[in-house]
């Protein structure tokens, strides 16, 4: 492929971020007309479509591509500048992460603490689900993500983190009502919390433990939060899979229970990142392996 023209890369990256080409010609103060044909002579540069001209608009497969070498090369960009000491370096680095809640909630702020003050670095997490974080670093909407993906996205490392464990629990009122009798043939009736429509880890804990005859109940309390979630299932709302660091306290406090002793579910995480040489970047994954080591399973 020929060179690609930095101006026409940064332009459809203004685009995908604006929503509309008016918008992104406002940001970068040119007129749309400047917009649209620069975007027009990056596509027919790379010989494939970049965008889909809708609102907002959105980057095809390909835009994805140069979405995130734009956003990559701005933050060489941000770098260089700093080292250089030019215009500007005084601001904050700013560092975009996907993190699933569990881990916002239990062991991940506790990493960013690790860095320095004198570091200058700003964060913006984004919240989403270990299964789905892997798709913002593949839009170059963040920088790093935790995940459960072993597969490094393109232009992407991973390294392993750790297990968080999960236990099967509930409100001992909640058991003594509606779990009495064998496990594998009660638990797929009785109320359950889930975190969110896309959430299969506790319709994946009664298959296994029925062996796939079965899943959780239809009577579902989705509760978006993972403190929300652990007090939902204390609260004796529903039964749920726990991590065991917030259960921990519950237990002993009694207002919960293992289910199944034995049975606890360890859910591999994974720290994916640009394959980026940024100071920044590195600092924030010391610190997050470093923590990850301390808070999860090996």
């Amino acid at each position: 492929m020929t060179d690609l023209p930095l101006d026409q890369v940064r332009t459809l990256l203004a685009v995908v971020d604006e929503g509309t080409f008016d918008a992104a010609a406002a940001a970068l103060h040119v007129t749309p007309s400047a917009v649209s044909q620069r975007v027009k002579a990056l596509e027919q540069r790379t010989g494939r479509v970049l965008l889909l001209r809708t609102k907002p608009v959105r980057p095809t497969e390909s835009g994805e591509v140069l979405v995130r070498l734009a956003r990559q090369v701005a933050r060489l960009e941000r770098d260089a500048h700093a080292e250089l000491g030019l215009s500007g370096a005084g601001e904050p680095t700013r560092v975009s992460v996907a993190v699933n809640a569990d881990s916002l909630a239990t062991w991940f702020l506790g990493a960013l603490t690790r860095l320095p003050p004198g570091a200058r670095l700003c964060f913006e997490l984004r919240r989403e689900d270990e299964a789905h974080t892997a798709a913002l670093l593949r839009e170059g909407t963040v920088m790093a993500a935790v995940t459960s993906s072993p597969e490094p996205v393109p232009g992407c490392s991973v390294r392993h983190l750790g297990r968080m464990r999960y236990l099967p629990v509930a409100r001992p009122e909640f058991a003594a009502t509606y779990l009495t009798g064998p496990l594998d043939e009660v638990l797929p009736e009785a109320p359950v919390v889930v975190f969110d429509r896309r959430d299969d880890f506790q319709d994946g804990f009664v298959r296994r433990l029925t062996r796939g005859r079965a899943e959780a109940g239809a009577r579902r309390h989705y509760v978006p939060t993972s403190e929300g979630f652990a007090e939902a299932v204390a609260s004796g709302l529903g039964w749920g899979m726990v991590p065991e660091c917030q259960a921990g306290p519950l237990l002993r406090a009694g207002r919960l229970r293992v289910l199944a002793p034995g049975h606890e579910v360890d859910a591999p995480l994974y720290w994916q990142q640009w394959k980026l040489d940024s100071p920044a970047l590195a600092a924030v994954t010391h610190a997050v392996t470093e923590a990850a080591a301390e808070a999860l399973y090996r």
